[in-house]
């Protein structure tokens, strides 16, 4: 990239750096943890000083591009219409974006029936209603094994990310915490990630360490109320 940057377009100078260094500099921070779930991969990565900290930086594969997949086979399972399969990936993708949410609680939202705010869509002549699949879609960033996948969620892997770096700089990183990517759009995405750190703490035995999100997306749809809806994406007071 540079080689053709500096031959080809004979540009002056460049800088390369980080996703996560970039995503602290949003906020003008150069150390902390930037938390990325993206449309390839997820990242838990502690930056100190501007330099990111490789030794501490995790790594999952589930993430966008698996969820938009995964939504199709939630939306096979409960409809077994032949016109799913062949939705397009970019239909599938912001369906996606528009409709699904992260639960708060997700065996109690997956096992209480009334809970689910349903959703119906239609999409090239195809109709079907949302419930569960709205927030089934995107637990898998936080259990992975929901679809097969070993390994830790995105929680767990920030969390060691903070337990790598020196015990010293742990609660100074843990005060800058900025997520970044597409995926953490969702809504319930920030609020579920608090959580899931704070429960972790109290577990290993870092009650002094309050992770604190200082730089979060703004998402205006909040489980499936009033919001800036898909034009064929809406609530609906069914259970599908």
């Amino acid at each position: 990239m540079a080689e053709l940057l500096f031959e080809a377009l004979a540009v002056p100078a460049c800088h390369m750096a980080s996703t996560a260094l970039l995503a602290l500099c949003l906020i003008g921070a150069f150390s902390g943890l930037a938390v990325e779930a993206g449309a390839g991969g997820c990242h838990a990565t502690p930056v100190y000083a501007g330099h990111s900290w490789h030794e501490a930086t995790f790594r999952q594969d589930v993430a966008g591009s698996t969820l938009s997949r995964y939504l199709r086979d939630l939306l096979l399972a409960a409809c077994p219409d032949l016109r799913l399969q062949v939705l397009p990936r970019k239909a599938l993708t912001q369906l996606k974006k528009r409709c699904c949410y992260v639960s708060l609680d997700f065996e109690g939202d997956l096992h209480n029936p009334a809970r689910p705010h349903p959703a119906s869509f239609c999409l090239d002549r195809c109709s079907a209603c949302l419930s569960s699949e709205r927030f089934r879609c995107p637990e898998p960033i936080f259990q992975p094994g929901l679809i097969g996948r070993a390994g830790p969620g995105l929680s767990t892997l920030a969390f060691r990310a903070l337990q790598r770096v020196p015990a010293t700089l742990r609660t100074r990183l843990a005060d800058t915490m900025v997520l970044a990517g597409g995926s953490t759009l969702f809504p319930g995405f920030t609020e579920r990630l608090q959580l899931d750190l704070e429960a972790q703490s109290r577990r290993h035995g870092y009650g002094a360490l309050q992770p604190r999100l200082v730089a979060k997306p703004a998402v205006a749809q909040q489980y499936g109320q009033a919001a800036p809806w898909w034009p064929h994406c809406t609530p609906s007071s069914a259970t599908g």
